[in-house]
């Protein structure tokens, strides 16, 4: 989490996001008039951009590179972003295998292992399985 936060702290000036990105100061303002990139701003204005901001415009010119218009590469970062989102959510819980009864356990191992190698089936568990039936 901390490493989020330091990521995300806006650092650099429009210049220095410039000399990383290389990207005109016009292009970078576009893209962010666009919705594509969102600095942060001082108290007299002056935009700031994090770790993150930096990234996301490398990914922008790379996909520009690649051909893709402006709408493409907004729907593909907010792709992107729904993924982060996902995965930093915490897991939903997972359902529960049904039951099986132990017979009924005992009839399904049978029946794969007395089917391995008919009509061409393997089993990947046919060596595990026959230890237990003989």
């Amino acid at each position: 989490m901390a490493d989020q936060f330091r990521r995300s702290n806006p650092l650099f000036p429009i210049g220095i996001v410039q000399d990383l990105t290389q990207l005109t100061g016009r292009q970078i303002r576009y893209y962010e008039e666009q919705g594509l990139i969102s600095p942060s701003r001082t108290e007299s204005k002056r935009r700031l951009y994090s770790f993150n901001d930096v990234e996301r415009l490398l990914a922008i010119k790379d996909y520009i590179d690649q051909g893709f218009n402006l709408a493409a590469i907004r729907h593909m970062l907010e792709q992107e972003g729904e993924k982060e989102t996902e995965a930093s959510a915490p897991a939903a819980p997972v359902n529960e295998a049904p039951k099986v009864s132990e017979k009924e356990l005992h009839h399904l191992l049978k029946t794969q292992l007395q089917e391995a190698g008919r009509f061409n089936k393997t089993s990947l568990i046919q060596g595990e399985l026959s230890r237990f039936y003989r």
